[in-house]
């Protein structure tokens, strides 16, 4: 629930007009008067409440949070977070829901932020969460999966573990490649092909063709050539990008890498060097940023599946 002074902060920015915070001020009043102190267990009570099932065990919602709920699901905002405002309608404008960057974030939060998204979608993904991170998280959020080398955490509701778009990827043929110079690159590539996968496109991974040894690409090549969309991760000087943008038709989303020595400068000279690509078909996102290259390759893949449907 927001405060008094937060209220007072968004009228003042202009990102909230007056109606509005008159009633976000008149329902904090209402979950203050509605407010009951907690009641102490007796020793007994506490260990036969610690005995029931799980399900028995979830927090019930109160009236006040049932119509913060509702409140969430008619605005498209969810901020029952002092720290976050949930965009819960982000799928409805974009086609896929909002994903959680973890850097940065305590475990406690991102599995606050996480229990929030699951109750308005039936996915969630949290990326860049280290493993203590996630040794912390998996305790509070159970169900959830960590992929250790994409360092992503992805929760699915049991109904919902093949998505609409995953199934017609599967039967159509689509896919996404993901494709990868050297395995020091193998974490950027993960972190991609498990963003495209939680978006419900299938991935073929093809690791460890850099052009050191180029014959290695060339023996994949018939697969890559098939998909529907490739994602190309490279570090050091960059150069498989624009040796696959001369093969194959799929558009390209490439990757830089921070991998490499001194004057690869974190990836600064892989990413200059696909950023002059002469190979047409190419997309350069951000050094490290597998997600955003995951995430535009489903993308890629769901249009034209939406676009064969028609």
């Amino acid at each position: 629930m927001m405060n008094v002074d937060h209220i007072l902060k968004l009228v003042q920015s202009g990102d909230l007009d007056v109606a509005e915070a008159k009633r976000l001020l008149e329902e904090e009043q209402a979950s203050s008067r509605a407010y009951l102190p907690p009641v102490t267990r007796e020793p007994e009570t506490a260990q036969a409440a610690a005995s029931q099932p799980q399900e028995q065990r979830q927090p019930c919602r109160t009236a006040a949070s049932q119509d913060k709920f509702a409140a969430a699901a008619d605005t498209g905002v969810d901020d029952s977070l002092s720290y976050a405002q949930l965009d819960v309608r982000r799928s409805e404008r974009t086609g896929f829901p909002e994903v959680v960057f973890g850097e940065g974030k305590s475990a406690e939060q991102i599995a606050a932020i996480m229990q929030r998204l699951a109750g308005h979608t039936g996915r969630v993904l949290a990326t860049r969460v280290s493993e203590e991170k996630a040794a912390a998280l998996l305790e509070l959020l159970p169900d959830a999966v960590y992929h250790r080398e994409a360092r992503a955490v992805t929760w699915q509701n049991g109904d919902d573990l093949v998505s609409e778009a995953s199934a017609a990827g599967t039967t159509s043929g689509g896919f996404i490649a993901v494709v990868c110079a050297g395995t020091s690159d193998v974490p950027v590539a993960e972190e991609a092909a498990v963003t495209a996968e939680y978006l419900g496109s299938r991935v073929e991974r093809i690791y460890d063709v850099g052009v050191a040894g180029i014959h290695r690409l060339f023996r994949r090549l018939p697969l890559i050539r098939e998909a529907d969309a490739i994602v190309v991760a490279a570090g050091m000087e960059g150069a498989l990008v624009s040796v696959i943008g001369g093969l194959v038709s799929a558009p390209i989303i490439a990757v830089p890498t921070s991998i490499g020595y001194g004057a690869s400068f974190q990836g600064v000279a892989a990413l200059l060097a696909m950023l002059n690509a002469c190979a047409p078909g190419i997309s350069v996102v951000n050094i490290d940023n597998g997600f955003g290259a995951g995430y535009n390759a489903a993308l890629i893949v769901k249009n034209r599946i939406k676009r064969d449907e028609r």
